[in-house]
């Protein structure tokens, strides 16, 4: 009989590793989510040979100085990807501050529900800019 929550489904682990029977690691449910919200904002679009579109465009902001509006269009641009890829999720909020402990880093907060629950999750998706000291 099907769990409640199959529908989530089960996929390699991100990053990829193998399990203790030698076989590759596998990740279910939740954070299978999780997994696939982190795959989609570090992949820039263009980077998937036979999915050209997927991914997330925050990768075009990595010049660009740590601000408000630069925080801005990241937060956007998140949202934007994972309501477009990850159909699993909804209620998708993104906030991001600059980092206190690196001038070149905007942690990204990421909100959002799973579907078919009321299961709010978040995580931080850390997004290091390339700065003139780097």
């Amino acid at each position: 009989m099907a769990g409640k929550r199959d529908f989530l489904g089960r996929g390699w682990r991100f990053p990829v590793s193998v399990n203790r029977t030698g076989g590759v690691s596998t990740s279910e449910a939740e954070e299978n989510v999780r997994q696939a919200i982190f795959i989609i904002l570090g992949t820039a679009p263009g980077e998937r040979v036979r999915r050209p579109d997927f991914g997330c465009d925050i990768h075009d902001l990595m010049f660009a100085p740590n601000n408000p509006t630069t925080a801005g269009l990241a937060e956007f641009y998140c949202e934007e990807a994972l309501a477009k890829w990850e159909p699993r999720i909804a209620n998708i909020e993104a906030s991001a501050t600059p980092s206190r402990d690196e001038p070149s880093r905007l942690d990204i907060r990421i909100t959002y529900t799973i579907r078919g629950s009321s299961r709010i999750d978040n995580l931080v998706f850390p997004f290091y800019l390339q700065t003139d000291e780097s």
